[in-house]
Parts: C-alpha cells; structure tokens; sequence
C-alpha cells in the first residue's frame, strides 16, 4: 500500500477544523475509517513536528467516533498511539492480527515503518518520555487512547494487553518532578481511571502490584502541597501554623489533579471496608486518610467545586478500613478548632455540614446523600466522642413536645422525614444513623421520632416489643429536660407529641354495642385478607413481624382476647 503524504496531510489538516465536532454522519464512515488507516500508516514513519501533530490531533477527532473505531483498536495501532503517549512498555505481546498488519508496513519499506511496531521488537519501539520531550504529542496520544478505552471494549482488551497501566505508573511515580505540564498530567491519571474503572484485572495489578494506594497518595501529596508537622497531620507547605481561613483556596489545576486521583483510589480500595487488612496495609491507609482529612478541610476555587472535591474526598472514606477512620480525630485542637471532649472535631463537623447541604438540596439523595450518612453512622458507632458530639449537634435535648419529630427545618426533623422516604436505601440509611445517636436503645430512638416513624428499623431488627440492639456503648448523662419530664406522660408514642385530646368515639355505648363494632372491624378484615387485598400481621414473642393465619382469623372472631401461639421453628435459637 501506498501513503501519499500530501493527500493525508490534506485531510488530516481539513479534519482539525472539526475540533469540536462530537458528532458524526453515517454517511461519511467508510471515509473515516479509511482516514483512520491512512494517518496511522504515517504515523509510523519519521515526521516532521507539525505534521505529527497533525496525525495525532485527526485520530483524537476520528476516536470520538465510537462506530468507526476498528482502525484504531489493533494491537499495532494501540501499540503506536501508546509510543507517543510515553508509556509503551518493552516486550508486549502482540497478537497474529497485529503481526499481520506489521508485515503489511514492512512491505512498504522505510525503517518508520518497522518503528511504530510492537512485537518482538518491542523495546527498540518504545520511546520514553526523554526521547519523546514534545509534551503536546504525549497529551494528544494520551486523549486519544482515553477516547478509545472510553467507547470500545476491544480497545480496553488490548489497552490491558499491551500492559498500558504499568507505562503511566511509571510516569506517575514522578509526581514531584516539575518537568510534566498540567495537561499531561491530568491525561495520565484520566487514562488510569479509565483502566481501572473499566478492567476488574488492571484495577486488581495496581492496587497490589503497582501498590496503587501510595503511589496515588504521594501524587495526592505533590498535587496539594501537603507538609507533615507531625506523624498523621498534615498541612499545606508554606502556610503552616496559619489559621483555616487564611489558607488560600486551591487552584483549578490542582483541584482537577486531586480529584482524578481520588477517583482512582476509589477504584482501587471499593472491597477494603468489607476484608480484613494486616498492619502494614492498615498504616498504608491511615496515611491515605490523613491526605483526606486534609482534602475534607480545604477550599477549591469556588464552592460549586468545592463541593465536587469534597463529594470525591468522602466516598472514598467511605473505602477505608473502619478501624482506620481514627485519623478524623487525630489533630491536635488548636486555635480556631472545634473542640468536643478534649478532641479535635473540625473534620466530622465538615462531614456534617457537608451532609446537609446534600440533604437540603433534595437532589439524587442515595447517590448524593448516602456515602456522607454512611460514614457519619460507621463513625459515630465505633467512636464515643465522634457520637457524642453527632448527638449533641442532630439530638439535643428535646424540650418541644408540640410539635412533631418530622415537622421543621432542624436536622433532626429533616432526617426523621428521610425515615418514611420512597427509596428503602435512604430511608434505612436515615433510621439507622438516628438509630446509633440514641445508641440503638429503642425507648430512647420513640423519643427523638415517634414509634411510627421508627417501626419500619425496630421491625427489621425484631425490636417492636423494646429493649436495645447488640451494640455496646458508654453510658450518658441524663439528658431528659424539664418540658419532658412534665408532659411525658401525655406524649401520644405514635406521634412522639402531645396532642389535644380527642372525642372517645365509643362514648355512650353499651359493652354489647361495643362488642358489635369490634366484630364487624374483625369480620372487615377477614374478608379483605381472603380477597388478598391485605395481610393481616401480628407481632410475635421474637419481636418482629409474622402473618395472620386463617385459623387465627377464625379463633379472633370466636374470641376476640384470643393470643396466637408462636409458631415451632427447629432452626430458631435456644430460647435459653
């Protein structure tokens, strides 16, 4: 096959002025394709900068096309395209397909030709960073292999194939070296996300072989300047011992680094929180979630992105081993700090802050609120100041007993409104953060939100008859006011308030009368639950919820007072 130069210089240099063209004509694909092939074929010949720039700039406009991508996604134009990005890695294998289309650039003659292969030839192919000094053609490599791994499973296949994830880690381990501009480094860690978002192996190689945690948490420490006073706090270099708000917002550029690296890292631990970790992994993310307590405490440019940096920075806590999560409370209280029983809650008073702002917007709340509440409740379980201070701050002591737990715009109205929500998910994630604040005591949980807003959680843990969950807190001091101690015994535990008393319905009647009413209401029911429009439910000695039998139907309409026996389960527990 013959390449005319001019001719794909011609189409090449027409085609970049579609650069902001992300839509293609179905008209036109056999043409594209073939422009694919054409500018790959050259891009295995020596050329001149401009032109190279070119070639590369055409492929980034052709890989948005994701039904004409079969040019692009061979063993050898993957390979080519990873040469110019930096990192190629010697001695890939390449497949019988890719040789075939090497033996195809052989017969065109040219030692370009023979260049732009993998194959055996693998390291003489590979050009290092040194070599290839030219950033703009590493970024333009870069965005194109991204756009492929984006839209296209064989590319993703071949990506890993070619072991494209060992080549930018490497690059990535040069994170404090000043030499790479901003763009290729966001390309590199854009691609790492794409690998390991998308291929379960190549997130399993750099989480454990390429130890993915630290080599990500120094590209977090580089990108935020971070200094260590001391072991496990942190600090922006330059500005230490400065006060908070004096610190200045993160630029733009950095607060894009950081949040493709926390994307990563999210990637790479999403199984930690549910296994075991040794000491040595467990010291590994205790660092790891020093850097996030520093990223929980710092401002990017602009509260929309600051949000959007936060948003990152608490789902990956939420990965974190839970034993691990002490960090939050290890700086020292200094001046300006929030201090709750000798402890530094400046970190858990963001999570906080940041969780309502997700709770007031409204807006996707599983996705949105959920790993901020997530991570409130771990914390507040396994830390009694962390509680303490949640509880002081969402259940302070109750002295309005008029009005009920989910009416007004107090946090703790607004999460007991979340306790009957739609989405199972949000409504047991709300019930059980409350749940932990009034440490899993049932009588104490019908304080704060009313037995009918508390049903649902007492019901799937089997404690609508009382008493307290399996989990062992500290003691607390009295925190009963005096508006409740007076109007406790008039408070309606349904609704958690004092309500007006109401007309007895039954008043004037006689027994027979009453006993009349009481029939029909049983006889109602039966006749519904035979039609299968309800299911009659009846609580049993285990505290949860089981059906109504016919036969119990039958002894309630001959006895009203009658008790329905619990069932023989063999594989229940020892009562004993």
């Amino acid at each position: 096959m013959f390449f005319n130069p001019n001719l794909t210089i011609f189409f090449s240099t027409s085609f970049i002025q579609m650069n902001q063209c992300f839509t293609f004509s179905k008209e036109e694909e056999q043409s594209r394709e073939r422009l694919g092939e054409l500018v790959l074929g050259f891009l295995n010949r020596e050329l001149q900068p401009s032109c190279l720039l070119a070639c590369l700039e055409t492929v980034r406009i052709l890989s948005r096309d994701k039904d004409c991508l079969s040019p692009l996604v061979s063993h050898s134009a993957m390979s080519t395209l990873a040469r110019y990005a930096g990192i190629a890695v010697p001695g890939t294998s390449l497949s019988e397909c890719s040789q075939q289309v090497e033996g195809q650039m052989d017969s065109e003659g040219g030692e370009g030709g023979e260049g732009g292969e993998g194959g055996e030839g693998g390291e003489a192919a590979e050009v290092s960073p040194s070599e290839n000094a030219d950033q703009e053609v590493i970024s333009e490599a870069l965005k194109s292999i991204c756009n492929i791994l984006l839209h296209n499973e064989t590319g993703q296949a071949v990506a890993a194939d070619l072991q494209l994830i060992r080549g930018v880690a490497e690059r990535l381990k040069q994170s404090h070296d000043p030499t790479w501009n901003h763009e290729v480094r966001f390309f590199d860690l854009r691609l790492t996300f794409l690998l390991t978002a998308l291929r379960v192996d190549t997130r399993a190689q750099l989480a454990q072989e390429l130890h993915g945690i630290r080599l990500l948490g120094n590209q977090l420490d580089a990108t935020l300047g971070i200094c260590w006073p001391d072991t496990l706090e942190t600090t922006r270099a330059g500005f230490e011992g400065c006060p908070p708000e004096e610190i200045p917002p993160l630029s733009r550029e950095q607060t894009e680094l950081a949040m493709e690296s926390l994307k990563i890292l999210f990637n790479i631990t999403f199984d930690t929180s549910k296994r075991k970790v040794d000491e040595e992994e467990a010291a590994e993310y205790r660092h790891l979630g020093a850097i996030l307590r520093h990223c929980l405490m710092s401002q990017a440019d602009g509260e929309e992105r600051t949000e959007e940096f936060h948003s990152h920075t608490v789902n990956l806590l939420g990965n974190l081993p839970l034993p691990c999560l002490d960090v939050l409370l290890m700086p020292k209280v200094q001046q300006g700090s929030i201090e709750y029983m000798g402890v530094n809650m400046d970190a858990v008073n963001m999570l906080l802050e940041f969780m309502e702002k997700r709770l007031d917007r409204g807006h996707k709340l599983k996705e949105t609120l959920l790993p901020a509440l997530n991570q409130l409740t771990e914390s507040a379980r396994i830390h009694r100041e962390t509680r303490k201070f949640l509880r002081s701050k969402v259940l302070p002591p109750l002295r309005d007993v008029m009005t009920r737990p989910e009416v007004g715009d107090t946090l703790r109205n607004k999460l007991v409104r979340l306790m009957t929500h739609i989405d199972t998910d949000v409504k047991d994630c709300a019930a059980e953060f409350l749940f932990v604040l009034c440490k899993e005591s049932v009588s104490r949980f019908i304080k704060y939100t009313g037995y009918g807003n508390a049903a649902g959680l007492l019901a799937a843990r089997g404690l609508l008859r009382g008493g307290r969950d399996s989990g062992v807190y500290s003691e607390d001091e009295d925190s009963e006011t005096e508006e409740y101690r007076e109007a406790r015994n008039q408070i309606n535990p349904i609704t958690g308030v004092v309500e007006e008393e109401q007309p007895n319905p039954m008043e004037g009647m006689t027994e027979e009368q009453k006993e009349i009413e009481a029939m029909k209401l049983v006889h109602m029911f039966d006749k519904l639950s035979r039609n299968n429009l309800i299911q009659p439910m009846q609580l049993g000695m285990d505290g949860k919820m089981r059906e109504v039998t016919p036969d119990d139907m039958v002894n309630l309409v001959k006895n009203p007072l009658f008790q329905p026996e619990e069932p023989h389960n063999s594989e229940s527990e020892d009562e004993s």
